[in-house]
């Protein structure tokens, strides 16, 4: 990778001054005044972090605020360590090239089970239906579910059914919980990471959500972008078996990776700095962001992992990856910066630096 000096390195002046004001900036608790709402509260976004923060982590968490991760650790009696993890989808339209809510409702369960180096086994799944869905269509979402499943490994092994009436819900949806069992002496977390550590992405960015925007069909655009739906759970296990000193894992959906590296910069105070021309982007889903002026940093996947790993393992780690069928486009993207402290700094292929900061507002539809 092409070594540039990156915003914050030996900072002077100017650069220092904002660098100062930012960092003044994230130390404090965002400030939640809203009296409703909004889509953009959904977005993944500033909005979605400051909703958390305010109403659910004061009632649930209080003062002790844990590390957002995508499943909870609970240690067992007898020293195992399960995880657990629940989401919820709405995604329009139900069905899109690559996939369904079927396939996400599994898939997107089992990833933020794997991500956390568990070896996911059971999973719930609620319906919420609106009256006037079609049974055949239903049947067709709980097929895909039961595909998904199977291909994934998990069993589903309980669940819940609610009708509403119509125009109460958007035709269908699912929400989806999940257990599975971390091996002894497998940890993962940002506590973990460290100066020089090395940044990976198994595969090409923002693929799921350019499909569920065109699938739509109102922005007029035709474009062969399939989703990415898919488990990474075998992507997981090759990564570790190659590379045992991992530090940290994420599946970049909704916000995609520019909101992942983020909360990796937040939670580690280090700098997360991210190579522009490494990052895989398939050329149909870079064209039709640029039609759209949309930045695929923030656009969701739904079969990636983003990886933090030692300097020393990630050719290893590479290697592996790309050895799956999942990963062939697996790429080194960055590396871990001890400044500018909790912040993500692209190294453009112009040669210069942009912080890529979390996302504000609701620029995208919902896509998960």
């Amino acid at each position: 990778m092409t070594e540039h000096k990156p915003l914050g390195e030996d900072p002077s002046g100017r650069e220092a001054a904002v660098l100062e004001r930012i960092e003044a900036f994230r130390r404090h608790r965002p400030r939640f005044r809203d009296d409703f709402v909004t889509l953009a509260h959904g977005a993944g976004g500033k909005a979605t972090a400051a909703l958390i923060d305010a109403v659910f982590l004061d009632a649930f968490a209080g003062l002790e605020r844990p590390p957002l991760t995508d499943a909870a650790l609970i240690a067992l009696p007898h020293g195992e360590t399960l995880a657990f993890t629940t989401d919820s989808f709405v995604v329009k339209p139900l069905r899109f090239p690559g996939g369904s809510i079927g396939h996400l409702a599994v898939h997107g369960t089992v990833n933020d089970l794997a991500v956390m180096g568990a070896q996911p086994h059971w999973l719930s799944a609620a319906f919420v239906i609106e009256e006037g869905f079609a049974i055949g269509e239903l049947r067709k979402v709980v097929a895909d579910m039961s595909e998904a499943a199977a291909v994934s490994g998990v069993t589903i092994v309980t669940g819940d059914t609610k009708v509403v009436g119509r125009g109460a819900a958007d035709g269908l949806y699912v929400t989806t919980a999940g257990i599975g069992v971390i091996p002894p002496g497998r940890r993962l977390g940002a506590d973990r990471v460290e100066r020089g550590d090395r940044i990976l992405i198994s595969g090409t960015i923002a693929d799921h959500g350019m499909a569920v925007m065109l699938a739509r069909g109102d922005l007029a655009l035709e474009a062969d972008i399939r989703s990415d739906t898919a488990p990474v759970t075998e992507l997981v296990e090759a990564l570790l078996s190659a590379a045992p000193s991992t530090r940290w894992l994420r599946d970049p959906t909704r916000g995609g990776v520019g909101t992942v590296c983020n909360e990796l910069a937040h939670d580690t105070s280090l700098a997360v700095v991210l190579d522009e021309s490494a990052l895989p982007v398939d050329p149909a889903v870079a064209g039709a962001c640029d039609l759209l002026g949309i930045d695929p940093l923030y656009v969701a996947n739904e079969g990636k992992l983003l990886a933090v790993v030692a300097a020393k393992e990630a050719d290893a780690a590479l290697e592996a990856l790309r050895s799956h069928r999942l990963g062939v486009d697996a790429a080194l993207i960055g590396d871990i910066r001890s400044e500018p402290q909790g912040i993500v700094v692209l190294r453009t292929s112009f040669g210069g630096t942009r912080i890529v900061d979390m996302l504000v507002g609701d620029p995208l539809p919902r896509i998960c």
